[in-house]
Order: C-alpha cells, then structure tokens, then sequence
C-alpha cells in the first residue's frame, strides 16, 4: 500500500446509499471531511447521478468518478480531507487492490442486492460468500473492516462478524 496516501486525509466508506445525512452531517464533521468521492463505475457513468449526487452533500464539494480514477484523484488531492464512499464492497475491494491506503474501512451499508445470496451480519450488512472471501483476503494484508452506521457507534469487527456465521 503506498503510505503517501496517508490515512489521516483518506477515509473509505462502504454505503450503497451513497450520500445521505449520516454522511453529510455527522460523518464529515466527525472526521473534517473536505471533499467527498463516490467510487462506483455505473454511478459515474449516470448522468443524472453524477448531476444529484453533489447536490445531496449540502455544499461539500464532491466528486463522481469510476474506481479505477480514484487513486489518482487522491494522489493529485492528498492535502485534502476525503471520504471516498464505495457503493459496493466489490468496489472498496479494487480501490485497495489498487493502492488506495485505508488502515480502516467502516462498513457503513451493504444491502443484498436483487439475485445475490447474502447471509446477514448485521441490521444493515449482507454478505455474500464471494464479499466474505475479499473481505478475509483484503484483512489478512492488514485492512480492519467495522460496521458502523455512526461515528458514535462503537461499531463490530467484521471479520468476528463472519466467523460467527461460519463465513
């Protein structure tokens, strides 16, 4: 993982929901959040989204990009404060294979999604076993994976998560 991409100004969020007011609101507060980026190939290939989505995060400057740009709009940025937010987990999973640094990843929504089976975590997290597989992968190389809707939230180890359910 390349360490100019420091933690402190990158933070990946998984959250199929996108921008919304946990996000908004209290995350970017929480963490001084400067810029927010949607990491998903089919968002940012929708027109209409790439046009709603900045208007969603009540002023903070935002971006729509494809996965496979986000690492270089974060080396071309790394004096800004960025919660990058994937849609899927799939997605979070190629920004790491690629080299974006994030020590931690909060899982913040990861719903089943239509034809996928999914084995639930928690109220707000799925699983399907080929997720389960990048997950273990992506932590065995030192990546710590909670869920957590809020920053107040004291928030469950994922990886404990799929143990308990024999993933």
């Amino acid at each position: 993982m390349r360490q100019d991409l420091a933690m402190s100004q990158v933070h990946l969020r998984i959250d199929d929901r996108l921008i919304h007011g946990q996000v908004t609101v209290v995350w970017t507060a929480q963490l001084g959040v400067e810029h927010l980026v949607v990491a998903n190939d089919e968002v940012a290939g929708d027109e209409f989204q790439r046009m709603l989505l900045p208007q969603a995060a009540r002023g903070l400057p935002t971006s729509v990009l494809k996965v496979a740009d986000v690492r270089s709009w974060c080396e071309q940025h790394r004096d800004v404060r960025v919660m990058v937010i994937a849609k899927h987990p799939e997605d979070a999973f190629e920004l790491l294979r690629g080299g974006l640094d994030a020590a931690e990843v909060v899982v913040g929504n990861a719903a089943a999604r239509p034809g996928e089976q999914a084995t639930r975590l928690t109220r707000w997290v799925t699983v399907t076993p080929g997720q389960a597989q990048g997950y273990r992968e992506l932590s065995e190389s030192g990546t710590r994976f909670v869920c957590r809707l809020m920053p107040t939230d004291k928030g469950a180890d994922l990886m404990s998560l799929l143990g308990k359910k024999g993933m």
